[in-house]
């Protein structure tokens, strides 16, 4: 088999994602003070309608809004006090024609009224009698009893990422418990014989294994749950050990290193005799990152990555990142990312048919921003911490010029 047959980027996400399996993996219930940043997996409920009451958006008073038509501050309405209701009460009385509560934001309308007055649009004319200044339709400055959310409708979809103002919601329907996509297991590995890890002082030749920690980090920001394998030396024994334990233990084995043409190149013949189909692709048109083994084994998806850490960086973002997304159940790639748009302020080479990651610094200038190129080789980790986002240089473009819009995706 041809373990180095190039594919380009969108071949290669296309042939890799299809074959892996989709989400979720399993479905477990969480206390709502765990469920931050998990995907729903059943639609949350309401089990009856919210807020529950006709309540105020305002400080004013609650009126009967045909009382208020006409007004104006030449000719005001002339209404009379008949309550004052206190936040978390019930009103005392319905209102009648002609007569006014004085209700503050969130205080519950009593009967009769249907719509609130700004205390800013009224005037006192004595301790029970105000002036309203400007009218109000009906439904003016009120919040409808299931506005938020009607008995029995879904609070929350299924297929959610639960962000804060998702886990507000849900606590404001009494929903304290929800149903969760579990957590991917991805198992890392690292290899070579020149890693150390970072408590120890290399040796000559050698460096501190660090890709792993931005592998582990990256995984939990997307929802999954990593564990480490440790660092295997550049033997064939010792790596297939390691990868058979993580198809063991995890739902996702991913590879840093050994994804590189030579005569250490084992990775890819190891995972290729695993189990089937073997590796899908083994190198991609992309810079960083050519180097890169996509597999499933026996339907457990395994990537390598490049052993450099921009390299290894960029391929987890376009392969790991919208598989992980898929085994959660979302769509392998987001509707929207976080991005900002900026001019480039350099000139950026590519060639054609390659899809190229330049990392960028945004600077503003005259109150607009400018995308940076940040040069460096791929084994400089500092490249990383100093850019803010990369721009991708899509197949087919031969570069970006100097001023040219550029979306930059923040890192």
């Amino acid at each position: 088999m041809d373990f180095f047959s190039i594919r380009r980027v969108s071949e290669a996400q296309r042939i890799f994602l299809e074959a892996c399996p989709r989400g979720p993996l399993g479905v477990e219930e969480v206390d709502l003070e765990e469920a931050h940043g998990r995907v729903l997996a059943e639609d949350a409920v309401s089990p009856g309608p919210l807020p529950g009451f006709d309540r105020s958006s305002v400080d004013g008073y609650a009126v009967r809004a045909e009382d208020t038509f006409g007004a104006s501050e030449g000719l005001p309405a002339y209404l009379r006090v008949v309550d004052r209701i206190p936040m978390g009460k019930a009103p005392e009385r319905p209102l009648g024609p002609g007569e006014c509560a004085q209700i503050a934001t969130g205080g519950m309308l009593p009967p009769g009224a249907d719509a609130v007055v700004m205390v800013e649009h009224t005037e006192e004319l004595g301790p029970d009698e105000i002036g309203v200044l400007r009218p109000v339709s009906p439904g003016e400055n009120v919040i409808r009893r299931d506005e938020d959310c009607p008995a029995g409708g879904t609070v929350v979809p299924r297929g959610r990422v639960l962000r804060a103002q998702e886990l507000a919601l849900l606590a404001h329907a009494g929903i304290t418990r929800v149903q969760v996509a579990r957590r991917p297991r991805v198992a890392i590995l690292s290899t070579g014989d020149e890693l150390v890890p970072p408590g120890e002082t290399p040796g000559p030749g050698q460096i501190r294994e660090s890709n792993s920690y931005a592998v582990r980090a990256l995984v939990r920001e997307l929802g999954g749950e990593p564990f480490y394998l440790g660092i295997a030396p550049d033997q064939e024994a010792a790596i297939r050990e390691r990868l058979e334990e993580g198809l063991r233990r995890g739902d996702v084995v991913v590879v840093s290193g050994g994804s590189s043409v030579g005569a250490r190149d084992l990775v890819a013949g190891l995972i290729q005799n695993l189990g089937k189909p073997g590796v899908l692709v083994h190198g991609v048109r992309l810079k960083p990152g050519k180097p890169t083994i996509l597999a499933l084994v026996d339907g457990k998806p395994v990537v390598g990555l490049p052993g450099h850490p921009v390299s290894a960086q960029v391929v987890f973002g376009l392969f790991v990142e919208p598989l992980l997304r898929q085994l959660l159940g979302l769509p392998p790639f987001p509707a929207f990312a976080a991005g900002v748009r900026a001019r480039m302020a350099k000139n950026v080479a590519s060639a054609t048919g390659r899809v190229d990651v330049i990392r960028v610094a945004l600077v503003e200038r005259d109150g607009e921003y400018w995308a940076e190129p940040i040069l460096g080789k791929s084994g400089l980790i500092s490249t990383l911490t100093r850019a803010h986002g990369v721009v991708v240089v899509p197949e087919e473009k031969e570069g970006i010029l100097a001023g040219e819009v550029v979306e930059v995706r923040l890192a």
